[in-house]
This record gives C-alpha cells, sequence and structure tokens, in this order.
C-alpha cells in the first residue's frame, strides 16, 4: 500500500509540512510506503489550457507529481485554515489532477489550525475538491486545532495532544482499509472516465 501526502501550505518550514511528515511515520509504523509532496514556495504553476495539449511545461513541472499520484493507493491532505479557505495553491493541485491520477481513490482530509478553527476546508474540499479528479473522502476527516503544542516527539504534550495521535492512527488505518476496497472498483472495468471525463 502506497499513500501519497500532500502538504498544502505554500510556506517553506510550515507546520501542515510537519504534520505531514508526522503522519508519514505513522503510515510506515502501520507497513504503508509514503511519499510527501509539499506545495511550500508554490512549485505549480497555474492551471492553464495548456494541461490539456501537453505544453512542456507541465511536462516537467506537474508529471513528476502526477507520476507519484498514478502509484499511490491512497491520498491524505493536509490543509491550513488560511481566511477561513483552503489555499489557493492546494485548489491548483486539484484543479491539476484531472488524468485520473487519484479518481476512485480514497482521501483522508486533515484540516491544520493555529487556533480553533480549521472545519472550513473540510468542509470546502468535501464540497467541491472532488468533482473532476474523482477522489473519495472517506468519512473520517481529523482537525488539529491549536497545532503548534501538538504532535512533537513521541511522547503525548498532554490529553488534547493524546487524542489527536489516537485520531490519526484510527483514520490512518481506515484510510489503509479503503485503499484496499477501491482498488477493487478501479480494477471492475466500469471506470469510463474517456466518455464521462467530468462530474456534474
Amino acid at each position: 500500500m502506497h499513500i501519497a501526502i500532500v502538504s498544502g501550505s505554500h510556506r517553506n518550514n510550515s507546520v501542515s509540512e510537519r504534520v505531514a511528515r508526522y503522519i508519514a511515520s505513522r503510515l510506515t509504523g502501520i507497513g504503508a510506503t509514503t511519499s510527501v509532496i509539499t506545495l511550500a514556495g508554490n512549485p505549480l504553476p497555474l492551471w492553464d489550457e495548456g494541461t490539456w495539449s501537453g505544453d512542456e511545461k507541465w511536462k516537467s513541472a506537474w508529471g513528476p507529481v502526477s507520476a507519484q499520484l498514478s502509484k499511490a493507493d491512497a491520498l491524505v491532505v493536509v490543509s491550513p485554515e488560511w481566511g477561513g479557505m483552503v489555499p489557493s495553491g492546494l485548489k491548483n493541485f486539484f484543479l491539476l489532477c484531472q488524468g485520473g491520477e487519484l479518481a476512485h481513490k480514497p482521501g483522508m482530509i486533515v484540516g491544520v489550525s493555529s487556533g480553533i478553527g480549521g472545519s472550513y476546508p473540510v468542509a470546502e474540499l468535501r464540497m467541491s475538491g472532488y468533482k473532476n479528479n474523482r477522489i473519495c473522502f472517506i468519512p473520517d476527516h481529523v482537525i488539529i486545532r491549536t497545532v503548534g503544542g501538538m504532535l512533537h516527539g513521541d511522547d503525548a504534550a498532554n490529553d488534547h495532544d493524546k487524542g489527536i495521535r489516537e485520531r490519526i492512527d484510527y483514520s490512518l488505518r481506515v484510510l489503509v482499509e479503503y485503499g484496499k476496497a477501491l482498488a477493487h472498483v478501479r480494477e471492475s472495468g466500469v471506470i469510463d472516465t474517456k466518455t464521462f471525463p467530468f462530474g456534474m
């Protein structure tokens, strides 16, 4: 089982990336392989029509990311809440996933907030983040509030940190099982993204 983890923050050395790497370590502990894709520094150009025609800039900028996603069985999306929204680079990432990289694969959303927020990115991604790329967000998600004090080192700092760690582990185990189950859907022969490339 290979799981890709996307750190959706544009910031270098972001807390979201720290959370993504923590999640990668937990997945490794249950036997999954991982790759962390970070959007720090906005490495992906904004979507344009060249993605359809195979422009050279897209082959070099998106090709390696697309290949990583294509070999993954599932995806974890770590999104900070910026002004009550998903960061623009993360929305752009989902616009670029048009080649079946995520189609009929399970996704788990992890919201990150420095305060007591974090729920808006979950709602936003569930509302529109799946439409054309066909990712299947699992019912379980995690919101890490007051993230600055969470997930440091091997031992929980307090009961809240302990509870978040337990919730992450539980949700990742659920994600792995969805990864196994949805592999059967992708292999069933009923998927036809050539005739029906876009969601409704």
